[in-house]
C-alpha cells in the first residue's frame, strides 16, 4: 500500500481526492492545468495545505482555463497576492501563468493539453521530467512525479491492496497499458 492509501481512508480532506481523483485516468485540460498548478503549489509544502486551498484557488484562478490565466498580467497578479486564501508565493503565481501562456501553445500544436501527453507517452520517469523542464516552468521531479501519477501516465499512486486501484484498473490508465515493470 503506498503511504496515501495509509493515511487517506476516512479523512475529511485527503480522503475525497485520494477516493476520487487520485490515479484515475484525466484528460480534461482545464482539469489537466488544475491538477499540475496544484503540483506547483504543493512545493515546499504539505499537499493537505493545497487540497484546504483548492477552492479558493481555483476561484482566484477562475477555474483554471488556461485559456484565462494566459492573459493574466500585473493587475492579476497583485490580485493573486493580496488573496488570503491561496497560497501567495510570487514565483509559483507566475509560474502558473507562465505554464498557461505555453500550454495554449501546445493547444495550437498539439490540439491540446492530453494529446501533447499522450503523443509522449511511454517515457520513464526521468524522461518525464526532462520533458516538463523543457517544455514548463518551476518543473522538479516531484512535481512532475506526481502530477503524472494523479492523472495515471505513472504507476504508484496507489498500493494493491488499495481498494481504489480495484476501481482504477478497469479505465486502463496509461502506465497499465504499457506495464509497471517498464517504469523501473
Amino acid at each position: 500500500m503506498s503511504w496515501y492509501c495509509d493515511i487517506a481512508p476516512d479523512h475529511p480532506v485527503h480522503g475525497p481526492y485520494h477516493d476520487r481523483e487520485y490515479g484515475f485516468p484525466l484528460d480534461d485540460e482545464r482539469g489537466l492545468f488544475e491538477r499540475l498548478s496544484l503540483e506547483i503549489f504543493q512545493a515546499g509544502l504539505s499537499w493537505l495545505i493545497v487540497l484546504k486551498k483548492r477552492p479558493a484557488l481555483v476561484a482566484a484562478f477562475e477555474g483554471f482555463d488556461p485559456a484565462v490565466v494566459a492573459t493574466y498580467g500585473e493587475m492579476e497578479v497583485a490580485r493573486l497576492m493580496a488573496d488570503a486564501g491561496i497560497i501567495r508565493n510570487r514565483r509559483k503565481i507566475l509560474a502558473v501563468i507562465e505554464n498557461a501562456r505555453r500550454l495554449v501553445a501546445i493547444r495550437n500544436s498539439h490540439g491540446s493539453f492530453a494529446a501533447w501527453i499522450a503523443a509522449h507517452h511511454p517515457l520513464t520517469k526521468p524522461g518525464w521530467v526532462k520533458l516538463f523542464k523543457a517544455s514548463f516552468v518551476f518543473m522538479g521531479g516531484e512535481v512532475v512525479n506526481e502530477f503524472l501519477m494523479s492523472i495515471g501516465y505513472l504507476p504508484g499512486a496507489h498500493g494493491e491492496a488499495c481498494p481504489v486501484l480495484a476501481r482504477i484498473k478497469p479505465l486502463d490508465p496509461p502506465w497499465m497499458r504499457v506495464g509497471e515493470a517498464f517504469y523501473g
